[in-house]
């Protein structure tokens, strides 16, 4: 189910509501792009300053428009366990095809913790969770002993997203966790050598702007063209470091506020890019040969 470029897709705010005629154009954008699933409420969408109604709103709008052409993995990840409950249900309910459950950030929890929380979600819903590791936002990493654990020990567990930045923790995950047991990518830098390992594919900021290469990425490495692919890959590299020169997504979505893809408001405390780091940005996207527009 979950193979290819999966959009971490942004939260286009107007006025300061989310933008719901705008929500619907992206995802039908990425329906036209050959996005392979989308990921609403994750990083890239701001979840953390969405409220629980807009939260539900955005991944309710999403399924809604996909209408099963492609697979939403819904962002139900809290440092609540409870909360982390309801999202998830909430994700279930309204249709959605699985769920990405992030590490509990602020709390710290030990290994222990860590196994508790999200088998308390796993045992409260039927839907698949995928499993979201990034230690740089969440002050813990998810040992690889403890995600072999989940996966052993909760059938809807089903993958991980791995964004630690470690291609020495990824192969371990893919050597000792259950076969068939998903491996996705959490950094597009890293897609390309996740794929040569036996993972599936990516979660991609960059796929917001380029949908349609991202997705050739993995489809040239499905089809064996290795040599086209490290070739595309590297062609993006520039394109995808740009998006990190600030805080995702500070950088991506002032890169559709320049392509006229979606307005670039962001909520605080995320501040608009700096004019200095916006020039860098504007010349990645020239490299690239991408066009800036006006917004409509």
């Amino acid at each position: 189910m979950f193979r290819g470029s999966i959009v971490a897709l942004v939260t286009p705010f107007k006025d300061g509501k989310i933008d719901d005629a705008k929500i619907k154009e992206l995802v039908q954008f990425h329906l036209d792009h050959g996005t392979n699933g989308i990921l609403p409420c994750g990083t890239t969408g701001e979840s953390p300053t969405l409220s629980h109604d807009e939260h539900k709103r955005v991944v309710e709008l999403c399924i809604e428009v996909a209408g099963g052409k492609v697979p939403i993995l819904a962002g139900t990840g809290s440092n609540s366990t409870s909360e982390a409950v309801a999202l998830t249900k909430h994700a279930a309910r309204a249709g959605a095809d699985a769920a990405l459950v992030v590490t509990p950030y602020y709390n710290k929890p030990m290994q222990e913790g860590l196994y508790q929380h999200f088998k308390a979600i796993a045992d409260n819903v039927d839907i698949p969770i995928i499993l979201y590791n990034i230690v740089g936002r969440t002050a813990r990493n998810i040992e690889t002993e403890t995600v072999v654990r989940l996966a052993n020990d909760c059938k809807n567990i089903i993958g991980v997203k791995e964004a630690s930045g470690s291609l020495d923790q990824m192969q371990a995950v893919k050597l000792y966790c259950p076969e068939g047991f998903i491996l996705l990518s959490g950094d597009d830098a890293l897609t390309l050598p996740l794929l040569s390992i036996g993972g599936q594919g990516v979660v991609s900021v960059v796929a917001n702007i380029i949908p349609d290469q991202t997705a050739k990425l993995v489809n040239l490495f499905d089809a064996g063209r290795i040599e086209e692919a490290r070739t595309l890959h590297f062609k993006m590299l520039p394109l995808v470091k740009a998006m990190f020169l600030e805080t995702n997504p500070i950088p991506v979505k002032t890169a559709m506020g320049l392509l006229g893809l979606c307005d670039d408001t962001l909520r605080l405390p995320l501040t608009s890019m700096s004019d200095s780091d916006k020039v860098k940005l504007q010349s990645a996207i020239k490299a690239y040969g991408l066009v800036e527009k006006t917004l409509v």
